[in-house]
């Protein structure tokens, strides 16, 4: 396996700490409002290498997080006159179902930051012990002076960030850079610690989260969106180095935005679409497909033409493996479980050159091809098309994609015998009246 480090800006050949074994951390969302299909994007993304490192023979931990206390949750509670507690479940909730709809594996975390906050303080007192923070009036700040590889994740020097630095003046700060570990907070949900009532800022809780979930070690692999590369994660890093006196993770995996034909799409630019409108809308394997179609790293467009091209790609797909099991339900022949080593394998090392899907895509339609021409031979041969059939499967299910099976009734076969049969007499008439019934039945 070969990945992309946003840390060394080089694709690496993957390593893991321990054989075998994959320790996976993805940054989560903030849960005060629906996910838009860009919040969707990572969580195909990252949902998809775990598939792919399986499919190598690794045994993958992954662990995603809720981040459920933040001022925008804390302020959609006050206007709804409702608990932040209440905000957050139904965020969480709803972004589960989303998880769920889009066929993603079952995490085998999702801590929650309300459910780590002993371990969050624990955390940033030993950074205001050890010097690498200060308090002032009850909040806390991460000094980034105190770590002199700063700016290593985002490759920028300080003396740059500082010039290019649009901050809001705060007296408090030493350098205009430093960031926010602990809130003073009067308003909303609090908790006591050692600096006054309050609660933790953004960048603390994954690190605390991280240490929690696999120990204080480093990770093999942290993932997020491009956008959380600066400030998110170079702070993470800051704050590793400080505490745990080593990096945080030996690959930094980030995923390129996506964008609709006029720009970023963001909830602040009102210019979202929720991600269970368009799997409602779409289904979710076209929704997967949609999202694989550029490479990860890419910036993605979400657009109508992009939507169709993808639809039109994937029915090509849907409809070869369509034939392969309606002909041999009405063969009555087995397609097995052999699939071609050869085909699979290209697939494979596709996937494994930095998740490369385009590539993938292209080994896809190759055996489709090779599948709808065995399909059209005179003589089928049923174990050649089970081959085939096997092969794209295990390739869909690699990309998280399960297109609907098809089982023929016997209501179904006696309409398929006798649609082939008036086709055969030109009666058109009945011809398509039978048709009909089969596309109803879903069986065309």
């Amino acid at each position: 396996m070969k990945i992309y480090n946003s840390y060394s800006l080089k694709v690496e050949e993957f390593k893991p700490i321990k054989e075998g074994q994959v320790s996976m951390y993805v940054c989560g969302p903030t849960v005060y409002n629906h996910a838009h299909i860009g919040n969707a994007r990572p969580i195909v993304v990252f949902d998809t290498l775990r598939r792919t490192l399986e499919a190598l023979g690794y045994k993958v931990k992954m662990v995603s997080n809720f981040t459920d206390v933040d001022d925008k949750i804390i302020n959609k509670a006050l206007e709804e006159k409702v608990s932040e507690k209440e905000i957050a479940q139904r965020y969480i909730d709803a972004y589960n179902e989303v998880r769920r709809q889009l066929n993603v594996i079952p995490l085998d975390a999702t801590p929650r930051v309300t459910e780590t906050m002993d371990d969050i303080i624990a955390f940033i007192k030993k950074m205001v012990d050890n010097g690498s923070a200060y308090e002032v009036n009850g909040d806390v700040y991460f000094s980034v002076d105190s770590d002199d590889k700063y700016g290593e994740l985002s490759h920028q020097q300080l003396k740059d960030l500082l010039a290019g630095a649009r901050i809001e003046e705060n007296h408090q700060k030493r350098n205009p850079l430093d960031f926010a570990l602990w809130k003073k907070t009067t308003e909303g949900i609090k908790w006591d610690s050692p600096w006054g009532q309050g609660r933790p800022g953004w960048h603390t809780e994954c690190v605390v989260m991280i240490g929690k979930e696999f120990g204080d070690g480093m990770i093999d692999i942290h993932g997020g969106g491009k956008d959380l590369k600066f400030p998110h994660h170079e702070n993470e890093v800051a704050q590793s180095e400080c505490v745990n006196h080593h990096h945080l993770a030996n690959y930094w995996v980030h995923n390129g935005m996506l964008e609709t034909s006029g720009g970023k799409m963001s909830k602040s630019l009102g210019n979202t679409q929720w991600a269970k409108d368009v799997i409602a809308e779409n289904g979710a394997n076209l929704t997967r497909w949609l999202l694989l179609s550029a490479k990860y790293r890419d910036t993605l467009i979400y657009s109508e033409e992009n939507l169709t091209a993808c639809k039109t790609e994937l029915n090509k797909i849907e409809i070869a493996l369509k034939q392969a099991e309606v002909n041999s339900q009405l063969a009555e022949k087995d397609l097995g479980s052999e699939i071609d080593k050869e085909k699979y394998q290209e697939f494979l090392d596709a996937m494994s050159d930095d998740l490369n899907t385009p590539n993938a895509y292209k080994v896809i339609f190759d055996t489709v091809k090779l599948l709808n021409q065995t399909l059209r031979t005179k003589q089928i041969e049923y174990s050649q098309v089970g081959k085939y059939y096997n092969t794209i499967i295990a390739m869909l299910n690699i990309l998280g994609i399960k297109p609907e099976k098809v089982i023929l009734t016997a209501e179904d076969k006696d309409i398929y015998n006798k649609w082939t049969q008036a086709k055969a007499q030109k009666d058109f008439v009945n011809a398509d009246k039978y048709r009909a019934m089969l596309i109803e039945a879903k069986v065309l």
